[in-house]
């Protein structure tokens, strides 16, 4: 092939297939607003809704149309016609109106006169919840109104590997968030079990608060996008836990890995690819999958006010481990070398840990040790 006849180069600010409805190409977030916004009209990215007479002339003008024709649209297709009561009536929602023509009504009054059944429970029917009540929120000034032009990125964050053997992966949650939140903005928003454990045994003093949780010792973690590792530096004692894997990767001759600093890199800042697994590692070892599946222009649908944002859309749901001796309630302890235990180690709720572990003044009966639970489902 001369070179005259080589093939165009994809831009980078474009996404295009990689492997089919898999992944895309790696692009610029913020190169690929950019180019959106280029080509696009503003009023196709205003958060204004459009000029009724302006829609229908142009309208008009694509179909090909005249005056009269449209005249006739509006009488039909209008909401008036909808209506199976005078203007001057007040109707009743709950009632079907007697000898209705709209399919719609005689199809609810066949489904009223059914028995209903319940075929979903209470998890299904409200799987959508949180996005539905975020819907076309507008804010309450207007310094908290999302900017016309925003991106809006939709993040899946998976279970820790751990937990789920990538024998079957799940979305722990996804959330959306604008391309002006930082990386940080994101880890902050992850909620992770892993996080809220308390270290330490407490068999001895079970009354004793502890001081911290795991999130508030161990501090440091990572985002790796594309090459680069995104540690949080922000704060004294946070390390740079990147670096184990980066001399791993040379002392093997793989490709050079960069690090740079996630509560200053923005999502516009980052090239990726949609579709893809990425990664986040927090409290040494816990990893967890990180996918963006859409990146796209926000429109005046969407959640408008930036104070909900991060904005949670689902939640996975999990199946809460009860105590071993009552079944009843959520875990809250675990003991080890427990000769009042069936078995090592063993799951107590708070009320049975104490009545089996010690006396009425609160001594400790037996040899045993205890550490605090923290259930995964005690956050549903």
């Amino acid at each position: 092939m001369a070179a005259s006849e080589q093939p165009a180069e994809p831009s980078s600010s474009i996404p295009d297939y990689e492997f089919m409805n898999l992944c895309s190409t790696p692009f610029h977030i913020g190169s690929f607003r950019d180019e959106w916004l280029k080509r696009l009209k503003p009023e196709n990215v205003s958060f204004q809704p459009g000029d009724q007479d302006s829609f229908e002339a142009r309208f008009a003008a694509a179909m090909g149309v005249g005056e009269e024709t449209m005249t006739e649209l509006r009488s039909v297709c209008s909401v008036d016609s909808l209506l199976c009561h005078s203007g001057d009536q007040e109707p009743d929602p709950e009632v079907v109106p007697p000898n209705a023509t709209l399919q719609t009504l005689t199809h609810r009054e066949k489904q009223n006169n059914k028995p209903q059944k319940r075929t979903k429970n209470r998890h299904d029917l409200y799987v959508d919840e949180l996005d539905r009540l975020t819907a076309g929120r507008l804010p309450e000034t207007e310094a908290n109104r999302l900017p016309e032009g925003e991106l809006i990125l939709t993040i899946n964050i998976y279970f820790p590997s751990t937990v789920e053997k990538f024998n079957h992966l799940r979305a722990h949650t996804t959330m959306l968030m604008t391309g002006s939140h930082t990386l940080a903005d994101l880890r902050d928003a992850v909620c992770c079990v892993s996080d809220l454990q308390v270290c330490g045994e407490f068999s001895s003093t079970p009354d004793m608060a502890p001081d911290f949780m795991s999130k508030d010792l161990f501090k440091s973690a990572y985002f790796f996008f594309e090459g680069v590792f995104y540690n949080d530096m922000r704060y004294p004692e946070c390390q740079d836990i990147s670096s184990t894997t980066i001399d791993w990767a040379k002392s093997h001759n793989y490709p050079q890995f960069s690090t740079a600093k996630m509560e200053d890199t923005r999502f516009l800042d980052l090239k990726v690819k949609v579709g893809y697994p990425y990664l986040y590692c927090h409290q040494g070892d816990c990893e967890h999958l990180v996918i963006i599946t859409d990146v796209r222009l926000a429109h005046r649908s969407d959640c408008l006010d930036t104070d909900l944002y991060p904005l949670l859309t689902h939640k996975n749901r999990l199946v809460t481990q009860k105590c071993s001796v009552c079944h009843v309630f959520i875990g809250r302890w675990y003991t080890t070398r427990d000769q009042f235990a069936p078995s090592d180690p063993c799951l107590f709720c708070d009320k049975c840990f104490r009545m089996l572990h010690y006396d009425k003044e609160g001594n400790k009966l037996g040899d045993f040790l205890a550490y605090p639970y923290v259930d995964r489902g005690a956050f549903n």
